[in-house]
């Protein structure tokens, strides 16, 4: 279990982009808070269960599929890192700072 959970700069920044895209689609943040709950208990699960996250191309770097999302992230020093939190339907060349 990890002591701690980091954001990174992207995925707080993907976060906000995704619930306020859902916001702005649906006149409403009923949606936004249910997928903002779902994110973050599997935010939780990382925690508990880091090795538990699917590996990638990427050294180190796990994947947790969320609905159409994937959380990308890191186990460092007893830490979660948060890299990215990605929409699956937008264009994977678009995805860095894994």
């Amino acid at each position: 279990m990890a002591e701690r959970v980091i954001w990174s700069a992207n995925a707080k920044h993907d976060l906000k982009e995704i619930l306020a895209y859902w916001v702005y689609r649906n006149k409403s943040k009923t949606y936004s808070k249910k997928l903002n709950s779902l994110i973050n208990k599997a935010i939780d699960e990382i925690v508990l269960y880091p090795k538990a996250g699917k590996l990638t191309i990427v050294k180190d770097v796990r994947a947790k599929i969320v609905g159409d999302y994937i959380i990308f992230f890191e186990e460092r020093n007893n830490k979660i890192c948060l890299l990215r939190i990605w929409d699956t339907r937008q264009n994977p060349e678009r995805l860095t700072g894994l």
